[in-house]
C-alpha cells in the first residue's frame, strides 16, 4: 500500500509540474478579480504546505529555507510581501525534488503517530503521519485547480 501512496504523490506532483511548465511566467504574478493571491503564490504554497504536513507537523525539521513560510504560508498574500520571494524557477526545482526526498524520509513511517494531533484550518484533525501526507495530495489538487481557474480568467482578460 505504501508504494501506491508514494506513486500517487508522484502522479499529483507530475500534474502540478506540467501545469507550472505550461503557465506563461508573464501571467503568474497577476491576481485575478475575486482572488487574494496569484499563480506564483499558489505554486509556492503547494510546495510549502506539503513540506509542513509531511515534516513539521510530524515534529521534524522542514528542509525548505525559512523564506518559503514567509511568502507562502496559509494566510499570506503577495500584496503584503516585503523583499523578493523565491522565483518560479526555484519553486519548480524544489517541487521537482520534494517528492523523492519526502518519500525517503517517510518510507516505513506512515503509520507513526504525530507528536500531538494536528487540526488544520478546515477543522480536520489528523493523528498519524500518513494522514497528513495523504491530505497534502488533496490540498495540492485544490490549488492546482485554483491555478487552472485563474489562468482561464487571466487569459480571458477578466
Amino acid at each position: 500500500m505504501e508504494d501506491l501512496i508514494f506513486r500517487h504523490m508522484q502522479t499529483v506532483r507530475e500534474l502540478t509540474l506540467k501545469c507550472l511548465d505550461d503557465t506563461p511566467e508573464e501571467i503568474a504574478g497577476i491576481v485575478p478579480g475575486g482572488y487574494p493571491n496569484h499563480i506564483h503564490w499558489n505554486f509556492g504554497h503547494i510546495l510549502f504546505i506539503q513540506e509542513r504536513l509531511a515534516l513539521e507537523v510530524a515534529g521534524e525539521e522542514m528542509e525548505l529555507p525559512e523564506k518559503y513560510g514567509i511568502y507562502f504560508a496559509a494566510g499570506t498574500r503577495p500584496s503584503e510581501w516585503k523583499g523578493t520571494p523565491p522565483t518560479l524557477i526555484e519553486i519548480r526545482e524544489a517541487l521537482d525534488t520534494q517528492t523523492e526526498r519526502l518519500q525517503k524520509l517517510r518510507t516505513g513511517r506512515l503509520d507513526e503517530p504525530l507528536p500531538e494531533p494536528f487540526t488544520n484550518r478546515m477543522g480536520l484533525t489528523f493523528r498519524m503521519t500518513g494522514e497528513t501526507l495523504l491530505f497534502s495530495f488533496y490540498h495540492e489538487a485544490l490549488h492546482l485547480e485554483t491555478v487552472r481557474q485563474m489562468r482561464k480568467l487571466i487569459e480571458a482578460g477578466l
